[in-house]
């Protein structure tokens, strides 16, 4: 037999055949040398033909190598886990849950040391802060970096994989750059804890200045909502990039004009933003400026509603009946109007600012009319 003839072996002893045989490979197929390109590069990276048969069947060959990479390390099953760290199975199914992600299935080998280490600092928050805080508190962590997992997907998604989609580029360069994309994740957590730390800091300031005049966990600031009026039918009109252009924009206004306020953007709900400010004039600059700066479209116009008073701050958000009156307040708003209540214009004074009577409106939840303001910016002649 000629070394031509002979079966073709892929590295670590692999040949084309047992991937044939496994369903991996059909060398008759138009993509033949693509995929067994793809199914040696695996083998070099140590994946097994299991593993491949796996992901092939999950529907996610190309990114197999990267999947593994996120999550390495040898696994245990739940009760495995719970026998290491002394805890029982229930709990650790608990924190998971708190922290959004699902249930695993008692049998599956799928924690790796990275959620023995997870599971071990909630024990020690536990001990710090007490067992009934410390699952609210994984709800917020675990909020916060569903979204910022969900925002590292669509980031590779649009700079990375459509344009290789688009270029038809092969299932072995798509496999690469997953891998690539995942081991530049090893930069992220660095960045992270430097970030936190530093809106710590901001956070931490922005509460004294609040609680000086409230009591433990009160505040009192001024709350905001801005929505764009509009912004439903023009949804239906638009291409999903324009749409998405759309939001990007008016994410990034809000974000930029409420943090260079000193303010906080604490959520954004589809085509309404929600903040609050110590400072009631910086408040209502903040929605003053978010009104101006789409002031030119003609397809979106936003609105706002401001109300100042005592609010309650859980879970990184803020409650309380003076956040449901500048949500009511912002409802009653015309297109590029922003209404506020007395005490917003007691709080704020006159600098820069002016504020036009609006009248006492009835609003939704509220037993007696709410006397309201139009707000405006004062001219050299008032």
């Amino acid at each position: 037999m000629t070394p031509e003839s002979q079966p073709r072996r892929a590295p670590r002893g692999v040949t084309a055949a047992e991937f044939a045989a496994a369903g991996l490979y059909d060398p008759a197929a138009p993509n033949a040398a693509d995929r067994l390109g793809l199914l040696e590069w695996f083998v070099e990276q140590g994946l097994s033909l299991e593993q491949m048969v796996h992901g092939l069947r999950d529907g996610a060959l190309t990114g197999l190598a990267a999947d593994l990479a996120l999550r390495p390390g040898e696994r245990l099953r739940l009760e495995e886990l719970a026998t290491e760290l002394d805890m029982r199975a229930e709990h650790i199914q608990r924190i998971r849950l708190a922290a959004g992600l699902p249930p695993a299935e008692p049998d599956a080998p799928v924690f790796t040391p990275d959620d023995a280490a997870i599971l071990r600092a909630f024990q020690v928050g536990a001990e710090l802060f007490g067992q009934p805080f410390v699952l609210p508190f994984a709800r917020v962590v675990g909020s916060a970096l569903a979204r910022i997992a969900e925002a590292t997907i669509a980031l590779y998604l649009v700079n990375v994989e459509r344009p290789l989609v688009e270029a038809s580029a092969r299932e072995l360069a798509l496999a690469q750059a997953n891998l690539e994309a995942m081991r530049s994740l090893k930069s992220i957590p660095p960045v992270l804890e430097a970030l936190f730390r530093a809106h710590l800091a901001n956070a931490i300031r922005r509460s004294r200045r609040a609680r000086a005049r409230a009591g433990s966990d009160l505040a009192q600031m001024t709350v905001g909502f801005v929505d764009l009026v509009g912004f439903t039918p023009l949804s239906r009109q638009l291409s999903s990039q324009e749409l998405g252009a759309l939001v990007d924009r008016f994410e990034t206004q809000a974000n930029d004009i409420t943090t260079a306020r000193d303010g906080r953007l604490v959520k954004i709900i589809g085509d309404e933003v929600m903040f609050v400010a110590v400072d009631a004039a910086a408040a209502c600059d903040i929605a003053l400026t978010l009104v101006d700066r789409f002031r030119a479209d003609a397809s979106v116009m936003p609105r706002g509603g401001l109300a100042t008073g005592t609010l309650l701050m859980r879970g990184g958000d803020y409650y309380g009946p003076v956040v449901n009156l500048a949500s009511r307040v912002a409802e009653l708003a015309v297109p590029r109007e922003v209404l506020v209540t007395t005490e917003v214009v007691a709080e704020a004074g006159a600098d820069g600012l002016c504020f036009e009577p609006a009248g006492k409106r009835m609003l939704k939840g509220f037993d007696e009319p709410v006397t309201l303001y139009a707000a405006g910016r004062a001219t050299t002649s008032q």
